[in-house]
């Protein structure tokens, strides 16, 4: 058996196309994530109007709920009901603990009794920092 006196390439390469494939993967993914949330804040809803008010911290993560005139509320673009409402502030609440925000962003013709039982699903589950989602009252004009 004859043995060879020299390797044909004598390189070693990596294979790059799976490390190409798993960023675009990602890339679409995050593309997706942002186009969501975005869309979930932008929902078409007539927002009372304040006079004062905070910008929100961009930083905590956020859960944005949005109320109807008729009182339904959507979650990330699905429609729940308030048993679903207080398993998904529970699972929130355990996954990020003290750090949850939840933004209510309700119909200016939602009663506050439809708005209460929010409220209250958000201190059973110990998820403190609450806002509403408004309109400065100088953007209305």
């Amino acid at each position: 058996m004859r043995v060879p006196t020299r390797l044909r390439s004598g390189e070693v390469g990596f294979n790059m196309t799976p490390m190409i494939d798993v960023v675009f993967l990602l890339i679409i993914f995050f593309l997706v994530s942002s186009h969501l949330a975005k869309q979930e804040a932008q929902m078409e809803l007539p927002l009372p109007v304040a006079d004062s008010g905070e910008q929100p911290d961009h930083e905590a993560r956020r859960l944005t709920l949005n109320v109807t005139a008729d009182g339904s509320m959507l979650l990330a673009g699905r429609h729940i009901d308030r048993e679903e409402l207080k398993q998904r502030l529970k699972l929130a609440r355990d996954e990020h603990g003290e750090d949850v925000e939840i933004r209510i962003r309700g119909d200016r013709n939602v009663p506050y009794s439809a708005v209460s039982p929010i409220m209250l699903s958000c201190a059973r589950t110990g998820i403190w920092k609450v806002t509403f989602g408004v309109y400065h009252s100088e953007d209305v004009r």
